[in-house]
């Protein structure tokens, strides 16, 4: 694929470490107050002059993570830090450094992790995020990538996922489903482009779910919201490995049950018509099927009227007292408790 993509190979052992982190940042500036010294010494400097600091890393391993037979190297360098911030928006703090760390085989040239480095700017401007270190080395099994995020924040405006209370409201931004059913539409092209690699996909269709894949977004503008309507969440996740995963970890954290209603999550009209089309069901997609990057948050009911009707925001339940469980309430007003069924990079 890079070969096809990409004729012009510059092989990275002609640049030498060193050489290749100098070329591959070159272009990256400095933004914040706090990023006193970046790329190029031992180690940055930041100063955040008494406010707390939020530490966040991922990592994402190539045939685990990503496939590069559909996933363009740009986007993955956007995805790859988009991640990482979801984190520290997740805690309702505000990202403003990264690292980035490498590690790549000899089927890559110069020209593609040029390519991974564009996505990384663009992810650092549109965040405006600062890139202030890093690392590379070479690798025997494909492409890894570590990424670390900074952020800050005051220490009251912190939000882990231990605060949430009985009687809170369970919240959502965007809608669900989108990521898993976008990886679903690749999957099965990859499959068609095996058999007959002339054949040309159309993903018109499929260009919302598609993109929910390829190249998620941070809901940093979700905390800005929230700060312009006076309300701060008890407790907050970010939807990384399906909701219901994420609605057990905070349950567990924060030592409570909850109900969710089913017929309250948001769906976009394409993840329901492509879950019919692959015959599943919209709502374990939904609750299982991650990588949707949305924040899930609780608020206590009195905050109810600043969020009611806004179009980013969903209640789709409740809290309740942590010897309820955890619970799904069907469309046809059935209890059946809620079961992590989501993302584990550690099953086969």
């Amino acid at each position: 694929m890079l070969e096809d993509k990409n004729p012009q190979r510059t092989t990275l052992e002609n640049l030498g470490e060193f050489g290749l982190i100098k070329h591959l940042t070159q272009n990256f500036k400095l933004n914040h107050d706090s990023s006193v010294l970046g790329i190029g010494d031992d180690a940055a400097v930041l100063d955040f002059k008494g406010k707390k600091t939020i530490i966040t890393t991922d990592m994402l391993v190539e045939g685990i993570h990503f496939d590069l037979s559909y996933m363009p190297l740009k986007h993955l360098g956007y995805k790859s830090v988009i991640v990482n911030l979801s984190d520290i928006y997740a805690m309702n703090a505000n990202a403003t450094q990264i690292t980035v760390s490498i590690a790549v085989s000899n089927r890559f040239p110069l020209e593609a992790l040029e390519e991974f480095y564009e996505g990384v700017a663009m992810a650092c401007k549109m965040y405006n995020v600062d890139l202030v270190g890093g690392d590379t080395t070479s690798s025997t099994t494909g492409m890894l990538i570590s990424i670390t995020a900074i952020g800050i924040a005051e220490e009251n405006e912190i939000v882990p996922r231990s605060g949430s209370k009985p009687n809170d409201l369970l919240v959502v931004s965007g809608d669900l489903g989108g990521a898993y059913l976008g990886l679903q539409v690749l999957e099965r092209e990859k499959e068609v482009f095996k058999v007959n690699p002339n054949n040309q996909p159309d993903l018109e269709p499929y260009s919302y779910i598609v993109e929910r894949q390829l190249k998620p977004e941070a809901r940093k503008d979700i905390v800005a919201l929230l700060q312009k309507l006076d309300v701060k969440p008890t407790a907050m996740i970010d939807i990384s490995d399906g909701l219901s995963s994420e609605i057990l970890h905070l349950c567990e954290q924060s030592s409570t049950g909850c109900n969710l209603f089913e017929d309250k999550i948001p769906l976009d009209p394409t993840v329901m018509s492509t879950s019919e089309e692959f015959k599943m069901d919209v709502t374990t997609i939904a609750l299982s099927g991650g990588e949707d990057y949305e924040l899930l948050f609780t608020i206590d009911q009195s905050d109810f009227p600043k969020i009611k009707g806004n179009p980013n925001l969903t209640v789709i339940g409740h809290i309740t007292d942590k010897g309820e469980g955890a619970h799904l309430i069907t469309r046809g007003d059935t209890k059946i408790p809620v079961s992590a069924q989501g993302w584990n990079s550690f099953n086969p």
